[in-house]
């Protein structure tokens, strides 16, 4: 397989640094661009003596010069919690994002991927998603930002495609988890891990029937290659997730009995907007792809719990540091 110089916006992410780590492991040169808003260098700091590996602190809502093959454009807060914080730059981010890396693609020639979202069907009436489906979004609630940043990302490709003929790849990820998920991200699959290893309460909302599809990072990213490598005239969109449902009280049980956890559940209301039911119809990943998860549920809980309970561990062993040089310091000298 020939080298690519890749530039993966978002590369410090979640997803992003699975990203990163897959291709440098088939020899491609790496460039990751972050403004370190959600991703953390801890994602990438095993990749850093890897001379084929760059990092650049930069954010994609300001245009880049780079001559690069690939683009893979990930960059944006894509947890509730996250996205809503600056709801603002949420939407720039999709946006002027999205023009910059279409900008510097069309300069350099290369291959514009853009990681979309199932958040561009809203809460949806049609059960699955299709990738024909256009979706039912509230285009003024607490989630537009998000929701409607990315399909104005969406129209913003295609539109560079009629116009320029420029290739371009996108794929609508359904919800993903795996290590490296930030624990405060408010995602369900981390939220209720952390609470089920801290013992603290699992936060349900609504009543808890609500459902969710998950996928594993290692499939997610699969996928994403697979597209990359795609037919020319392939250009999507595409659905990547999990086919398989589970409730938000199934989901808490999986946690539970892989955590070992006694944590009892904790009712809170539903949030504004928050679908009531989400799962892809992957049909189209299976026949233009050849793609669909392997890894299941709670196989991939089972790492993701082995993850966080190190991180978790070791943010315990801190506290406990900093708590015990506080009892040996002696006391403040007080001026009257």
């Amino acid at each position: 397989m020939n080298s690519k110089r890749i530039l993966v916006t978002g590369g410090a992410g979640f997803l992003g640094s699975h990203l990163c780590e897959r291709l440098l492991k088939q020899g491609h040169d790496v460039i990751c661009v972050d403004n370190f808003f959600t991703g953390t260098k801890a994602n990438i700091a095993h990749l850093m003596d890897d001379r084929r590996f760059e990092v650049m602190r930069h954010d994609v809502t300001e245009p880049l010069y780079l001559y690069v093959d690939q683009i893979y454009n990930l960059a944006c807060p894509a947890s509730p919690v996250h996205y809503q914080a600056d709801p603002i730059h949420t939407m720039k981010t999709s946006v002027l994002g999205a023009i910059n890396m279409l900008g510097l693609a069309r300069r350099t020639g290369a291959t514009c991927f853009l990681a979309s979202t199932s958040e561009v069907y809203g809460d949806p009436l049609e059960h699955p998603q299709k990738e024909s489906y256009w979706g039912h979004v509230n285009p003024n609630g607490v989630r537009s930002c998000y929701d409607e940043g990315k399909r104005s990302a969406e129209a913003l490709y295609f539109d560079y495609n009629r116009r320029h003929r420029m290739p371009i790849k996108v794929v609508r990820i359904f919800n993903t988890y795996g290590p490296r998920m930030h624990p405060e991200d408010g995602r369900v699959v981390s939220n209720f891990i952390v609470q089920a290893l801290r013992g603290e309460p699992i936060t349900i909302y609504g009543d808890g029937m609500q459902t969710r599809s998950f996928c594993y990072v290692d499939d997610m990213v699969e996928g994403f290659m697979r597209m990359m490598r795609s037919d020319d005239d392939f250009l999507g969109p595409v659905n990547l997730g999990n086919p398989e449902e589970f409730t938000m009280i199934e989901l808490a049980e999986i946690v539970l009995r892989v955590t070992g956890s006694r944590s009892k559940l904790l009712r809170r209301p539903l949030p504004l907007d928050d679908p009531k039911r989400r799962k892809p119809d992957i049909s189209l990943a299976r026949s233009a792809l050849g793609w669909e998860p392997k890894v299941r549920l709670e196989r991939g809980i089972e790492a993701t719990v082995a993850h966080f309970d190190e991180l978790l561990s070791f943010d315990r062993a801190v506290a406990e540091g900093e708590a015990a040089v506080r009892r040996q310091s002696p006391p403040r000298l007080q001026v009257v």
